[in-house]
């Protein structure tokens, strides 16, 4: 069993992009998760997965039984350890550095010796209280599609407080490099581009990872082409404004040409970009594992043949034809469009940008005929 410590605001989007490097995900407290199992070299690449560790327990989160756990869980390995603890969001009142003394002085005591610099193992200690709320998920109506909060569910939740201190030997760790591709720091910039953060979720939700090949039919500056490539995707773009072809294919060739491995680990994925309608693609049936797209904001289209809601559903439809999943992000809910295509909702998220702009996360799985 592992523990992951889940970062940012969202803990139930943050536990779906970790089912793209875990298996058996649960959250148990706000902030933390377990799995079942993990693969840390995809655990490099989340972006609202900060740490995995190798979960040696867990009790109330306080001091002193987390010393008691300490104190009695019995321990596989040897050598020299750092304690690192949290609090998450504050939650709890534990002084972290009390917990990184008493906890170290409890593994010395146990046979092993203390190097805060480069040690042999380091343990994690997590301690979290509050409501598992249902955070930005939202429930589809059956009949109309439209997207919303689960209120009764989450009433639900609000009763269930929880105190968890959880400890764990560290395994893997996200890296976070995202500030390095702000997007006005990329070599093209347009206003409304994604953040890398989420754009990074997207894909690995999408399956973006060594050997698979993703595609975004209207990738604009490339923001999720760029973020499935850095974790060893194969990505494929088209945009119908030459503009932003052009752009899109400078920043793939800033942050995906270079030789070196990506900051993840993995070779970086190979890309083409080329000017093109996301309702007519020149690619044959399943030929992309995945698709992932930020749709046009607003009500005009950039494509002068397509109203916007045209063009929407005839790129949902291509990508149900070419991928058996997408990841979809607009400005509104496109539910109806993406079940009339064929796709079946799996999930739906929602990430509030600014006042004025909240952003809905589709996660879609194609639904085959019935027999």
């Amino acid at each position: 069993m592992y523990l992951l410590e889940l970062g940012g605001e969202d803990d139930a989007f943050a536990a779906r992009e970790a089912t793209s490097a875990a298996t058996g995900v649960r959250r148990i407290a706000p902030g933390l998760a377990v799995a079942n199992a993990v693969n840390p070299e995809r655990v490099r690449g989340l972006a609202y997965t900060h740490r995995a560790s190798d979960l040696l327990g867990r009790t109330d989160a306080d001091l002193e039984t987390a010393r008691a756990l300490l104190e009695t869980a019995p321990l596989d390995r040897e050598g020299s350890v750092a304690v690192r603890a949290t609090d998450v969001h504050g939650s709890t009142g534990v002084s972290t550095a009390r917990a990184e003394r008493e906890l170290g002085s409890i593994l010395v005591n146990r046979g092993f010796t203390v190097d805060l610099d480069d040690p042999d193992h380091v343990l994690r200690a997590a301690f979290s209280e509050g409501p598992l709320e249902g955070g930005g998920e939202l429930e589809a109506d059956a009949e109309t599609g439209d997207l919303f909060a689960d209120a009764g569910a989450e009433a639900d939740s609000l009763e269930e407080r929880v105190s968890v201190c959880a400890l764990g030997w560290l395994a893997a760790e996200s890296v976070r490099d995202f500030g390095d591709r702000a997007p006005t720091d990329k070599p093209f910039f347009q206003p409304g581009s994604m953040d890398p953060l989420l754009a990074r979720a997207a894909a690995n939700i999408a399956g973006a990872r060594p050997g698979a090949t993703i595609l975004d039919p209207m990738c604009g500056t490339g923001g999720g082409l760029v973020e499935a490539g850095l974790v060893g995707a194969d990505v494929v773009g088209t945009d119908a404004q030459e503009k932003m072809v052009r752009g899109a294919r400078e920043n793939l060739e800033h942050f995906l040409e270079p030789d070196e491995p990506s900051p993840t680990g993995v070779g970086r994925g190979e890309w083409a970009v080329a000017r093109g309608d996301g309702t007519r693609l020149p690619l044959a049936d399943d030929s992309v594992d995945g698709v992932v797209f930020d749709a046009p904001y607003g009500r005009q289209s950039k494509i002068e043949t397509h109203r916007l809601e045209d063009l929407v559903a005839g790129a949902l439809a291509e990508a149900r034809r070419v991928a058996p999943r997408a990841v979809m992000i607009a400005d509104r809910s496109w539910t109806s469009e993406a079940r009339d295509a064929g796709w079946e909702l799996e999930a739906a998220f929602e990430r509030r940008v600014h006042r004025s702009l909240t952003r809905y996360v589709l996660v879609l799985e194609r639904r085959e005929p019935s027999t």
